[in-house]
């Protein structure tokens, strides 16, 4: 069939200057984005994501070993991470990505011999799922210092989806964020116009998530709880409701995705605490590097814990 599209990895390997050439064009052009539909929201839709997504979690077992050594983990994440950010994925790659890398580790508990070449895979399955402009396999080989070639990265996709049985639609924090925004979504002091305040709170939303997606300590929460508190935690950053207000949201939240508010709570502490661990430990790194220019200031400003609105402003 002429008009068919495939999944296997079969690009071809383009000279330098042209892969330059279509990146630059790739974020000059906007990618036109289809309206959202408001009759696919709803407590319907979430209450069939929640159906699923179990099925998509990492085995137990994984977990545990993950737990006792995280770093390797953390490691391809980050990496992931910078290659999503510095391609210009759209921001539901990144965690697809990182949910394929951790179902294909737990079905095989064992990193294969160029571990860079299977999350580079990862983002290329993920890219083909989510986005009409994908990221292309020699941009891929360029970000790991072509430590391994686009042939490595077809069969690795071949092993890939041959492990996880072709079932690579996962569900991610990034499906729930959606649905659960628009009842929290509204700023109650009258002054916020409503759709800044909707894009903030979400792209706060979202930085919290890519943070819980690299630390192994959120491995093994179930996606829902894991949008619901990044969003409980990104409402408190915002700091504009007032306590009964916040508790009425984070009872919403808790509703929405079947937990326990007191939960619900432990993990917005749990990222909370992450957020101003990575913070201060990117201020640390920053003092470092300018600790001459902050001796002729005098003095240090105070940094408060925020929700920053990148993902790259923290310190993974």
């Amino acid at each position: 069939m002429s008009g068919s599209v495939s999944l296997w990895c079969e690009e071809e390997v383009r000279g330098k200057q042209v892969e330059e050439n279509q990146q630059v064009e790739a974020r000059v052009q906007p990618q036109l984005r289809a309206q959202w539909d408001p009759s696919v929201s709803g407590k319907r839709v979430i209450q069939g994501l929640l159906q699923v997504e179990e099925r998509y979690l990492p085995s137990a077992l994984y977990v545990a070993l993950i737990q006792r050594e995280p770093e390797r983990r953390e490691e391809l994440a980050k990496w992931a991470m910078e290659v999503c950010c510095e391609c210009g994925c759209d921001e539901t790659v990144f965690p697809l990505a990182v949910s394929l890398l951790d179902r294909f580790l737990s079905a095989s508990l064992s990193l294969p011999v160029s571990p860079y070449c299977l999350a580079a895979t990862c983002i290329l399955i993920s890219s083909k799922l989510s986005e009409c402009d994908t990221v292309s396999a020699d941009t891929l080989c360029a970000a790991a210092d072509y430590s391994f070639l686009p042939s490595n990265m077809r069969e690795m996709e071949r092993v890939v989806l041959g492990t996880l049985r072709w079932d690579m639609a996962a569900v991610t924090p990034q499906d729930f964020l959606p649905h659960f925004l628009p009842p929290v979504g509204q700023p109650t002091d009258g002054e916020t116009n409503p759709e800044d305040y909707f894009a903030t709170l979400r792209r706060h939303s979202d930085t919290l998530v890519a943070m819980c997606v690299c630390d192994y300590r959120f491995l093994g929460a179930p996606p829902s709880l894991v949008a619901a508190a990044a969003l409980n935690s990104a409402l408190r950053g915002l700091g504009n409701k007032g306590p009964g207000h916040m508790g009425d949201m984070s009872a919403t939240l808790a509703e929405l995705c079947q937990t326990d508010l007191m939960v619900l709570q432990c993990y917005s502490d749990l990222i909370e605490a992450a957020l101003k661990q990575r913070l201060s430990g990117g201020l640390q790194d920053s003092a470092l590097e300018k600790g001459e220019e902050m001796e002729k200031d005098g003095e240090m400003e105070d940094e408060r814990a925020g929700t920053p609105t990148d993902m790259r402003e923290i310190d993974f």
